[in-house]
């Protein structure tokens, strides 16, 4: 009797296995078709993009940007940390006198 039990037990068991594995798939067929469904629409009514800045410019910004650091960084390191007047960073015998000093180095 006990081993009829434990059948039926498992059988009822597998029974619920099986139902549940079924609702599991059925959900995601529903969520699936819920999904392909948003995408649809999504692309009926898709919006388009305008940007606040345009491209070029934003290329154009960072081009700017990275002149104006490289500026400020020879003016700061040349001027201030180097002891020498900020007017010279702009001159080219600064520049050829530092060429010149790499150089020799090599």
């Amino acid at each position: 009797m006990s081993v009829n039990n434990i059948s039926q037990e498992q059988a009822k068991t597998r029974e619920e296995y099986k139902k549940a594995k079924y609702e599991s798939q059925k959900k995601v067929t529903a969520h699936e078709k819920k999904a392909s469904g948003e995408k649809v629409a999504a692309q009926k009514n898709k919006r388009v993009r305008i940007r606040l800045i345009p491209i070029w410019l934003r290329l154009l910004l960072l081009v700017i940007s990275i002149a104006v650091g490289l500026t400020a960084g020879a003016v700061v390191g040349y001027g201030v940390l180097g002891n020498g007047k900020v007017a010279d960073v702009f001159k080219e015998s600064t520049w050829t006198h530092i060429r010149d000093l790499v150089d020799k180095g090599k």
